[in-house]
């Protein structure tokens, strides 16, 4: 499954309105309900730079960043957003709302935390800034507490998290 658009080329890129439309329709089409507009021009640089288009629905499963450098910055663009922190245990320690137009807007999170974002608006969309390069096999520790994406119990821990974050 899709997980990405193309990288973008030259020493200069815009995300125009035009990419990030392709992005959000991907994003509906995609079995994930969401997809990633790379900025960086590789998973190398040395700061990542993406924009991930979520959907209602789209199951991030819990995670932590393990690398010192993988301090994250997360800011809303469009739409609203829940970004949940847990316990190691996976009770859920704070829920803050990103949306466009009021503050909260940034999410700024140390390595070593657990946590998923939820999207909460079709469309939404968030800008990730984290330190690279990026390593699929050492970027992200996911919680065993919770489901694997695409397991059977996806679906209703997401439903349950979601209730749970957004009612707390």
């Amino acid at each position: 499954m899709k997980v990405a658009l193309e990288s973008p080329v030259g020493p200069v890129h815009v995300l125009t309105e035009e990419r990030l439309e392709e992005g959000i329709r991907e994003s509906r089409l995609n079995g994930r309900g969401r997809i990633i507009i790379p900025i960086q021009r590789s998973e190398q640089a040395p700061v990542q730079r993406l924009v991930n288009v979520l959907q209602p629905g789209s199951y991030v499963r819990p995670h932590y960043h393990p690398r010192p450098q993988a301090v994250e910055l997360i800011c809303i663009l469009r739409g609203r957003v829940n970004f949940v922190v847990f316990d190691e245990t996976g009770r859920i320690e704070k829920s803050v709302t990103l949306q466009t137009g009021s503050a909260p807007t940034i999410m700024d999170i140390e390595p070593m935390v657990w946590h998923t974002i939820i999207a909460l608006e079709s469309d939404s969309v968030i800008l990730e800034i984290k330190g690279g390069p990026y390593d699929r096999v050492k970027d992200k520790v996911f919680a065993d507490w919770a489901p694997e994406e695409g397991s059977p119990e996806a679906d209703s821990f997401l439903r349950s998290m979601a209730s749970e974050s957004c009612s707390g």
